[in-house]
């Protein structure tokens, strides 16, 4: 093989890496934007390592499905220069991984996407062993110092010897469903480039359809899975999915249970693709068995045999008595080089031989091993010896899909709930664990949950699991409640959001908070953080803290959507009480609302979530205003049956003085019916996806048509309000969306020029709507006070109460003083918030659960900017016609 020119002197590399440009014109990637042929990839690779340069360093690559992170990884493998690849994904592990390991060369993408080489210093500030080449994170340790040292000789026998039993060909095309640093996902690719095949490059999730287009296009020929994704995969209709080039799917990252091998192994026989069930540990550089997929379906409880240059033995267990069982010991020319904690391991040679995988094995008659235990999750409960892997399995077998883990004292159980049935399922899988394993109840914790925790990989998170249980145990500690340490937030989140499933890796949105919700939220994290971090409802709970370790005795913030919405309610009731004549609240709600959907509905990477939440959204708008109106409705004659229907707008009569009090609501509920009807639509979904700045700009054009009357519709006074003010729903969706100095200074203009007009000779209150819109896209928090902060929290997550009841409160007393009436509205109207609250908890239950976790394997991670360094941190209502006026 013919090394590379950038090759350091004495050093060795990895031949696959370097060998890039033999393969020619062939395809060797495949994106969204186009291909890229191995001769121009190895020239790319090439030019890269002579910037890395010609003294060995340690390079931090910041692991991501593109070319740009592709070619840093394969420039410093070809040239030589040892790689800590870490999870692009994960700020605070490449941060934590940062600091431990001191890295030369740290490789990530800026603010705007594009890679920076931060070359901290010309030389290297560690020893570095010889065949030192990668160093990857365990699994399940995401973040963790501790770290597996491969070699060259690793790397290349193991994408050999799956090349091998795969019968990987140059035609191949696989698609890296997988994380690039997660060592499965990472084979993937070693394996494909050293025969030639093409990678089709994408961080898409197999759950959106955007995926499978890409797929079909590009001719894919394979894709790999965890076990999570074949759950995906069942809910996207696979079994009837026409994909004529697919030759076969490969599974590992954990247990397959027996019945879906055996499922997918049949459906990939009636098809004509093969599917290959896998086992393996990062420690083998990724895999160490497979099973034949002509076993599949006769033998689908076994992990196989041993890779092509690898072996297996059993080592007896004095407490495993069985014969042919005990812990399965692997050995073989992809066995890493052994462990890293600290930076002076990147010195060490070969401290391991053989490596013992910690999993209980049987070998069968026929050859094969079948994983039966795993030594390191055994807990002695009660003085009973309980493995949680079998009490799964169990658990498995009467329908229930579960994750086990326990300690000294108790076994704890997280399960996914059947839709309305928490409790009930609780006490059926409780009473079977007992049953199983002879525990009494109080020795045994579940946990009913809308989906199970899962590391960035699809992986089982069973430190999740663990952490289930101790908001719970530790809700009687009412001083650690009020703290801010993780656990005491995590109390924090699940009181708010009444939810009982909070983990430290939880978010606001991944828990199904809204706008209703985030105000109360954001309020107790100033107060408890001392600051409210940017995106923190997007932010796991672990990574909030306060900026220097503790919180400021006085200084107080207020969010600025949280402050408008609060000043645009009390200006609104003023108005209509003639307290005094602040008009322009309502519209600057619209804007509002259009700006939360955008933070609230439009973060969840999974389609049908999104919908699911959108949906109860409407009805918590929807529901309590309807219950208001027909509680009136029983007590005098005031409205209709069309406005109990929110279609006053619609059907109501064309003189009703009554319609225009719900006017508001109305649009609120139509515009968000619309918007969430056209997210379901594929090509609608693709589109914000692709452009999620560019789709609401392009709706708030759209919606100037009506706002303009251009199309001529005729007799706008009967139109629904929504057709004309849509567009300052879609100008706050924007303005959410709105990540660059240029984009907010295009949304704010076309706010300037669009307002002005839509109400003639009231230029006071466009101008109230264009300013307090401006601050809310260029100022994203405001001076506060403890108790200003209070106050309007109250007020702004009452806003929508407020403004439903106030129409029949303030009449009751304005005779007597319209500043008590004032007063009383706005207090009447929190109080009912209150109630409705508490009535609309119950809502969740009624539609189907979705995936309300942070992590998801293949693709389905948040895309937040990557932070490597400290020095890379982020910088980073209406009327239907000019005659005619509905509320302020």
């Amino acid at each position: 093989m013919t090394a590379p020119s950038v090759l350091l002197p004495g050093s060795k590399n990895v031949p696959f890496a370097g060998d890039l440009a033999t393969h020619g014109d062939r395809t060797a990637v495949i994106t969204a934007d186009g291909a890229v042929t191995y001769r121009e990839l190895a020239a790319r690779v090439a030019a890269t390592a002579e910037r890395l340069g010609r003294t060995r360093r340690l390079v931090l690559v910041a692991g991501a499905n593109t070319v740009d992170a592709l070619v840093v990884h394969l420039a410093a493998l070809s040239a030589g220069h040892p790689v800590l690849l870490v999870p692009g994904d994960h700020p605070e592990a490449v941060r934590s991984l940062v600091e431990a390991y001191d890295p030369d060369v740290v490789a990530c993408p800026d603010d705007s996407g594009e890679w920076l080489l931060d070359e901290r210093r010309p030389y290297s500030a560690h020893d570095l062993h010889p065949e030192l080449a990668l160093l990857l994170s365990t699994s399940g340790s995401t973040g963790s110092p501790k770290l597996v040292r491969l070699s060259h000789e690793n790397l290349q026998a193991n994408a050999e010897s799956i090349s091998e039993y795969l019968g990987i060909r140059d035609t191949d095309r696989a698609a890296t469903t997988l994380p690039m640093h997660y060592c499965y996902g990472l084979s993937v690719i070693h394996s494909h480039l050293l025969r030639g095949a093409a990678l089709i490059l994408t961080d898409l999730s197999v759950a959106d359809s955007c995926f499978w287009d890409l797929f079909r296009n590009a001719r894919g020929t394979t894709f790999a899975g965890v076990p999570y994704t074949f759950d995906l995969l069942d809910r996207v209709g696979f079994a009837a999915m026409d994909l004529p080039h697919l030759r076969y799917v490969t599974q590992a990252g954990g247990r397959l249970a027996p019945g879906r091998v055996r499922h997918y192994a049949a459906l990939g026989r009636a098809a004509g693709w093969e599917l290959f069930a896998m086992y393996g540990q990062t420690e083998a550089t990724a895999r160490m068995a497979y099973l034949p997929p002509d076993l599949a379906e006769t033998h689908p409880e076994a992990v196989g045999v041993a890779i092509p240059g690898g072996s297996f033995r059993l080592r007896p267990l004095a407490d495993w008595p069985e014969e042919d069982t005990g812990e399965l010991v692997y050995a073989g020319p992809n066995v890493m080089l052994g462990y890293a904690h600290t930076p002076d391991d990147l010195a060490l040679g070969r401290t391991v031989e053989e490596l013992y995988t910690g999993d209980i094995a049987r070998r069968t008659a026929e050859g094969m091993y079948e994983i039966v235990g795993r030594r390191s999750r055994f807990a002695k409960i009660l003085g009973l010896r309980i493995d949680p892997a079998q009490v799964e399995a169990m658990l498995v077998r009467h329908g229930v899909t579960a994750l086990c883990t326990g300690d000294d004292t108790a076994l704890s159980v997280a399960a996914v709930a059947t839709a309305g049935a928490h409790a009930a399922d609780a006490r059926r899988i409780r009473k079977l664990v007992t049953g199983e394993c002879g525990l009494p109840d109080r020795a045994v914790r579940v946990h009913v949950l809308a989906d199970l925790p899962r590391l960035p990989t699809g992986k089982p998170d069973y430190r999740a699991v663990r952490e289930l249980a101790r908001p719970a145990d530790d809700a009687a500690s009412s001083a650690q409640g009020q703290g801010n340490d993780p656990q005491d937030l995590c109390l924090l989140y699940a009181r708010v959001l009444d939810r009982t499933d909070v983990t430290r890796d939880s978010t606001f949105v991944s828990l199904g908070g809204d706008s209703l919700s985030y105000v109360e939220m954001s309020l107790h994290l100033e107060e408890r953080l001392g600051h409210l971090p940017t995106d923190w409802h997007t932010t796991p709970i672990r990574e909030l803290r306060p900026p220097a370790g503790e919180i400021p005795a006085r200084r107080r913030t207020l969010e600025t959507s949280v402050a408008l919405r609060a000043m645009a309610i009390f200006c609104i009731v003023g108005s209509h009480i003639h307290v005094f004549g602040i008009k322009g609240g309502a519209h600057l709600l619209l804007a509002i609302a259009g700006y939360n959907f955008a933070r609230f509905h439009l973060t969840t990477v999974d389609r049908g979530e999104r919908i699911r939440r959108a949906c109860l959204s409407i009805a918590r708008v929807a529901v309590p205003a309807m219950i208001w109106i027909g509680f009136v409705l029983l007590l005098n004659d005031d409205y209709t049956l069309a406005n109990l229907a929110l279609l006053d707008s619609v059907l109501g009569p064309e003189d009703s003085k009554t319609g225009m009090h719900f006017w508001f609501i109305e649009a609120l509920v139509y515009i968000l019916i619309v918007t969430v009807a056209l997210l379901a639509l594929p090509l609608a979904d693709r589109a914000e996806r692709r452009f999620p700045y560019g789709l609401p700009l392009t709706l708030a054009a759209l919606g100037l048509l009506t706002r303009y009357d251009l199309l001529g519709l005729p007799d706008r006074t009967r139109m629904p309000d929504a057709v004309t003010v849509f567009w300052l729903f879609a100008l706050g969706w924007a303005a959410a969306k709105a990540g660059t100095r240029t984009q907010r200074i295009i949304v704010t203009a076309a706010a300037l020029t669009t307002v002005p007009g839509f109400f003639p000779g009231d230029p006071g209150r466009e101008a109230i709507i264009m300013g307090t819109f401006a601050l809310l896209v260029w100022v994203p928090t405001l001076p506060g006070h403890e108790r200003v902060n209070q106050v309007a929290g109250l007020l702004a997550g009452s806003s929508l109460y407020i403004y439903l009841t106030h129409w029949q409160i303030f009449p009751l007393i304005d005779g007597f003083s319209r500043h008590l009436a004032f007063l009383t509205s706005l207090v009447f109207g929190i109080a009912y918030g209150v109630a409705a609250t508490r009535v609309m908890r119950g809502l969740p239950s009624l539609l189907p659960p979705g995936s309300l976790r942070r992590h998801a394997p293949e693709g389905l991670r948040v895309r937040v900017p990557v932070t490597v360094v400290e020095r890379f941190r982020r910088t980073p209502t209406p009327t239907t016609s000019v005659q005619g006026h509905r509320g302020p």
